[in-house]
């Protein structure tokens, strides 16, 4: 079998196209020499393991021998994971949306030799379709553009640069709106509320993405507002996803997003980090409300991602494919006579409930989904037995199916590990166990990071991705924010300081090789790295948080905890950077909309001390807060300004300082909860 350079990656994307008869190179130095001395333009094609319309351009053109033969002979050829690259797809998906107005995956990016974009897309069927050129135009187009028009291409290619350089953000401290306090959450409120779908949950129209950050944003209106509208909107918009086909009923666990508005038919990849913000969202959302069914649901997802995205290491997997056996979806979905077959007398039950019919509500099949909820489904449906009887029979009719459905084979694992998507998870995992006290969420959270901070760590400073013992390439901005984020909220639930002395050392690194002084937010590249034709900054609140929002909310927090006054500054001139960004544009601007609340209402410092304190600590992190500084010892630790002069004899005491004013101690979680209603 015909093999490429890819066959010695260890990303599942990479290895896919390794036996391409495609000349496939990685990114790097081979095959950068190779075009500079054959003086070809260089394909950059980028996509990812679970990535539906990525496998399917590989089936038609990357395994055609013949369209493999042009590709071979008059280009040099690249493969780039996007999730083990993302600062590679920053650049290059930039420069496409600036050539054609769109973009999406796969991405190919046409470059001079000197790794500058001149022409690029994203999917190009085999024979023109679609309003789009075949690839073969595409491939002959360039070819000939590149051989006789050799000077206005690199005149564009270098124009193109030049674009993408000037409209790096280049915003200075002081240049956006000033402070306004309160007023500027009531705008973003009213902004986001636009753009609320009131009758399906979520925001915008299809295709429909969770926007965690918003509900979070929502979540927090009410906390500090009393708002039910915003309540109202964000259970809605969780209601909605958890009953929907965006959620595995069988398995736990969403998908990726919806097609539709209504959030039955999802794109079928499984992604880590959509769950993990899930997770963390629903967290929140059980604390303010005491839902029953988002415990139930942080539960199903956890296990879920313990059963099929947990190694044996203790790291979490990246992904799951959109398909199986050459479909998208078929490994979800159902017909009826398969129900019946499997579950007997409990199908017709099973098949109301979930929306099971003859002919099915997609492509002939069935994605299982909730049209009532369990109250209302009882009362109307007819069938026998309490609410509780008839979950129950549900609950073990999903236990029967998944059995069986473990028997199909199974979506493509995305095998690798990467560094900022295991931290949001063991982010979600401290967030759980807050919500829901399930002591196995800790420990997971526990052996995660343990993993991590062997696995990924380079010196000073971390890798980004790992698999199979080995961690390459450096780790980006967004790795380090969500890691230390990770870390802090690991050590108020442990109470293992150790955490923090790391978070701050890393912290400190990152200052020093993301920092940019002139437009007050980090680089999404550390200083050092020397392979990119471009160091991005990059702000979007997108599908993941960005790097800079969550660092502004790890200054915050560590300024407090070491005293550290001028990250505290850095974070404010980060916020006002964007300040009218976060207003206009709230739905991607979501995480940095929750960093300006917390800068409007301060910051609580909470510090538990005392010889048995885990009790009182435990039902502190229970109660939603969500701009708390949480700190706990059983002994005087010196190096923590925050643990200075308390008393640690006594079973145990509770310090509350709000907005630089400390209330007295008290010694019971009642005592603690009249302080925060003050």
């Amino acid at each position: 079998m015909h093999s490429n350079r890819l066959i010695n990656e260890t990303s599942p994307y990479l290895l896919q196209h390794a036996h391409n008869p495609v000349d496939w190179y990685p990114w790097g130095e081979e095959a950068w020499e190779k075009a500079r001395k054959q003086n070809k333009p260089i394909l950059v094609s980028i996509g990812y393991a679970a990535c539906h319309w990525c496998h399917v351009m590989e089936r038609e053109s990357f395994e055609d021998p013949e369209v493999a033969a042009v590709m071979n002979q008059h280009f040099v050829n690249i493969k780039i994971d996007r999730e083990e690259r993302p600062d590679l797809d920053h650049i290059y998906m930039d420069a496409v949306q600036v050539m054609t107005g769109s973009g999406g995956w796969p991405l190919n990016v046409f470059l001079t030799p000197d790794a500058k974009p001149f022409y690029g897309g994203t999917y190009f069927p085999p024979k023109k379709a679609f309003n789009r050129p075949s690839w073969s135009d595409v491939l002959y187009g360039v070819m000939h553009a590149f051989a006789e028009q050799r000077q206005e291409v690199l005149m564009q290619a270098n124009g193109l640069t030049e674009h993408l350089q000037k409209n790096n953000l280049s915003a200075k401290p002081g240049t956006a709106i000033p402070d306004p306090g309160e007023e500027m959450l009531h705008l973003i409120f009213s902004n986001l509320m636009q753009s609320a779908d009131k009758a399906e949950g979520g925001f915008g129209r299809a295709p429909k993405f969770p926007q965690t950050f918003s509900i979070q944003y929502l979540l927090r209106y009410y906390h500090y507002y009393k708002n039910q509208e915003a309540l109202d909107q964000a259970c809605l918009s969780l209601d909605k996803m958890i009953y929907g086909g965006i959620y595995d009923q069988v398995g736990g666990g969403f998908a990726r997003y919806s097609t539709d508005a209504r959030w039955l038919v999802p794109h079928f990849e499984k992604m880590l980090y959509d769950n993990a913000l899930l997770v963390t969202t629903l967290s929140e959302a059980y604390q303010i409300t005491g839902f029953k069914r988002y415990a139930v649901c942080i539960d199903e997802t956890m296990a879920f991602i313990e059963r099929e995205l947990l190694s044996p290491e203790g790291g979490f997997y990246a992904a799951l494919d959109a398909d199986s056996e050459g479909e998208e979806g078929k490994y979800y979905v159902w017909t009826k006579s398969e129900i019946e077959q499997l579950l007997g007398a409990d199908a017709a039950l099973f098949c109301a409930y979930y929306d099971v019919t003859d002919s099915g509500n997609w492509e002939g099949k069935n994605i299982l989904n909730v049209t009532k909820p369990p109250e209302a489904f009882t009362t109307s449906s007819g069938f026998a037995g309490t609410v509780e009887d008839q979950q129950a029979r549900l609950k073990e009719a999903r236990r029967i199916l998944l059995e069986a459905r473990q028997q199909r084979k199974p979506p493509l694992l995305d095998d690798k590990l990467l560094l900022g998507w295991n931290a949001l998870m063991n982010t979600a995992c401290s967030k759980a166990w807050m919500a829901t006290g399930n002591e196995r969420y800790r420990k997971l959270a526990v052996r995660n990071m343990d993993f991590l901070l062997g696995a990924f760590a380079d010196g000073e400073g971390f890798r980004h991705s790992y698999k199979n013992g080995l961690a390459k390439q450096v780790a980006f901005v967004d790795d380090y924010a969500f890691l230390i984020q990770a870390l802090i909220r690991l050590q108020e639930i442990t109470g293992n300081h150790d955490y923090l002395t790391r978070a701050g050392l890393i912290t400190a690194y990152v200052l020093g090789g993301f920092w940019d002084e002139e437009s007050a937010v980090f680089f999404f590249t550390h200083q050092d790295q020397q392979d990119v034709i471009m160091r991005k900054r990059d702000l979007y609140d997108g599908a993941l948080p960005s790097g800079n929002s969550v660092m502004a909310g790890n200054l915050v927090y560590l300024s407090h905890v070491f005293d550290k006054r001028d990250w505290q500054e850095k974070a404010n001139q980060s916020l006002d950077a964007v300040a009218d960004l976060v207003v206009r544009y709230p739905g991607s601007f979501g995480n940095w909309a929750m960093q300006w609340m917390t800068r409007a209402f301060g910051v609580d410092e909470i510090v538990v001390t005392g010889t048995n304190f885990n009790e009182i600590l435990t039902g502190i992190l229970h109660i939603f807060n969500p701009a708390a500084v949480v700190q706990s010892s059983s002994v005087p630790l010196e190096k923590f300004p925050l643990l200075h002069s308390k008393q640690y004899t006594i079973p145990a005491l509770v310090y509350l300082c709000s907005n630089n004013v400390c209330q007295p101690a008290v010694d019971r979680l009642d005592s603690y909860m009249q302080l925060i209603k003050k």
